[in-house]
């Protein structure tokens, strides 16, 4: 799944080539990605068409499209999403989902100067949305606490936050009511460079522990936003196509096997929510138990 730095990597080549562009035309190729949208697809295009594209925000893993600095298209990526910048007489992609006909502005991606924005998606997890009064930040996400690259983040918040739970720590770093936009993969990666078992309790990390494994937190998905985001497959890439290349930079993540970069020792991987946890069991050693009371 897309995380902060692969949606920020979206959100600023979005940026990039259309603001101030007039939305001509939309059309809704398959309902469910405008599913969360109470008026449905063409009343999602009709709300749409006509409007001027004033700025693309994000946070966390959301992102939307200010129209006329008043309502927005709320954007998550889920699992597979794209939103591509392509000339407008370009075949269509095969999971095409939604199409945004764009009128006033230029790209390397339309000699023609035709543009269209297109939402593809092939597992269809990812959606749009319109949120009324929500060029600024859409009520829907509005829950959503900043994420660690926000320069409004509040750090001593999240270390108190983290401290005062017993849950496990990787679990409280997934938790987007604390801190958004760090996901499995750069979870699983912050936690090695700070030398903490992801299965840790929060309460049992010092103030400085907490400190520095959020540091370690900005500064991989920073690392992971320089070098384009993370990609596995084809199915993240920018709005040009491309894929990113931090994941030759990982030192934990998908490593099964592999000897630590640090230590030496084969990395190991745990089941976690449904998903999978990678770490050095020398390095972040696991965690031991409390004693019970007698």
């Amino acid at each position: 799944m897309p995380e902060l730095p692969e949606v920020e990597v979206v959100r600023a080549g979005l940026s990039q080539h259309v603001l101030g562009a007039h939305i001509s035309h939309v059309q809704v190729l398959h309902p469910r990605p405008v599913r969360r949208d109470p008026a449905g697809p063409q009343g999602f295009a009709d709300r749409v068409v006509g409007r001027t594209i004033t700025a693309v925000r994000r946070r966390g893993k959301y992102f939307w499209i200010a129209l006329d600095e008043r309502d927005a298209v709320l954007a998550h990526l889920g699992m597979s999403g794209q939103m591509l910048l392509k000339d407008a007489d370009a075949a269509d992609e095969r999971h095409l989902r939604v199409r945004f006909g764009l009128e006033g502005v230029t790209s390397d991606s339309a000699p023609t100067g035709r543009l269209e924005m297109r939402f593809v998606d092939q597992r269809m997890f990812g959606g749009l949305s319109y949120a009324e009064d929500g060029a600024l930040l859409p009520p829907e996400i509005a829950h959503i606490a900043r994420d660690p690259l926000d320069s409004e983040f509040d750090e001593d918040a999240f270390v108190r936050a983290v401290r005062r739970r017993s849950s496990a720590v990787k679990r409280i770093l997934l938790n987007q009511d604390v801190v958004s936009g760090i996901g499995n993969i750069y979870a699983d990666e912050a936690l090695w460079r700070a030398r903490i078992h992801g299965e840790r309790p929060g309460d049992r990390l010092s103030g400085p522990q907490a400190r520095e494994l959020l540091s370690h937190a900005r500064e991989v998905m920073s690392h992971a936003l320089a070098q384009g985001g993370t990609s596995f497959d084809a199915l993240y890439v920018n709005v040009n196509g491309e894929s990113g290349y931090f994941d030759r930079s990982l030192h934990a993540y998908g490593r099964e096997g592999e000897p630590c970069d640090r230590c030496g020792t084969p990395i190991r991987r745990a089941a976690f929510m449904n998903r999978s946890s990678y770490f050095c069991p020398r390095c972040q050693p696991v965690p031991r138990r409390p004693r019970a009371g007698r």
